[in-house]
């Protein structure tokens, strides 16, 4: 959710609407359509063979003071690359077309759509150590719906990229927005990451929350409200 910080005691001669435009001018771009529309990969980007990438992963073992030659690591670079192919798969499909298909017999319902618990895995871009934990989004539909288990394969698309939290919260919300223009969108992540759990700071179940708002969800504190109570609800 974006956020304003203003100045709780501006400088003397300030001007309050100066500040507030270079503030609004900070603000973040939104998200390039191209990043959830279509397949990250294109089919004429060049691409290191898989012989190469074995390769670097063998260099890899060498660094770090391995004899790659020894029986346990012979097939580890091939290993390594196919894990590679299987946990960033992500960059070669489309989250568009998994919203694509929806269906109109709603009877008329008009309240949001919550599915809360979404388990994913994901790759911090930092360090390419894991991040995961639960996604929960809901959206209020406009005559349409998509099926349920879509939702939760468009999180493991973008989640199956090198990613950061609050990229991979935007990425959702902007994706539901863009294609199914609902009334409005919620998307909240919970997640621990290794890279501050197992290095660095090295703070076991540390829990980092992100969320993004919009359209009705942004614009009516209520509903948010509602939003995050029947989240939480499942958490106790």
């Amino acid at each position: 959710m974006d956020a304003l910080i203003k100045s709780l005691r501006p400088g003397k001669g300030s001007d309050p609407k100066l500040a507030d435009s270079k503030l609004l001018e900070a603000r973040p771009a939104e998200l390039d359509p191209s990043e959830f529309l279509a397949a990250a990969v294109r089919a004429d980007q060049p691409r290191p063979s898989r012989a190469e990438a074995e390769a670097a992963v063998q260099t890899l073992l060498g660094y770090i003071g391995e004899n790659p030659d020894r029986e346990g690591l012979i097939d580890t670079p091939r290993r390594v690359v196919e894990a590679f192919d299987e946990l960033y798969q992500g960059y070669h499909q489309c989250p568009a077309e998994v919203l694509n298909r929806t269906f109109g017999e709603t009877a008329g319902y008009d309240d949001f759509v919550l599915i809360r618990d979404i388990e994913f895995t994901s790759q911090c871009e930092h360090h390419m150590m894991p991040f995961y934990g639960k996604a929960h989004i809901a959206y209020t539909p406009v005559e349409r719906v998509v099926g349920l288990s879509k939702l939760a394969r468009l999180t493991d698309i973008f989640a199956r990229r090198l990613q950061t939290q609050e990229h991979l919260t935007a990425q959702i919300a902007a994706a539901i927005d863009e294609v199914l223009k609902p009334r409005g969108v919620a998307v909240v992540i919970e997640a621990e990451h290794t890279c501050m759990s197992v290095r660095g700071v090295a703070k076991h179940g540390a829990m980092t929350f992100t969320s993004r708002y919009t359209g009705m969800f942004r614009d009516n504190p209520a509903e948010q409200a509602r939003f995050l109570s029947m989240v939480r609800g499942a958490q106790r």
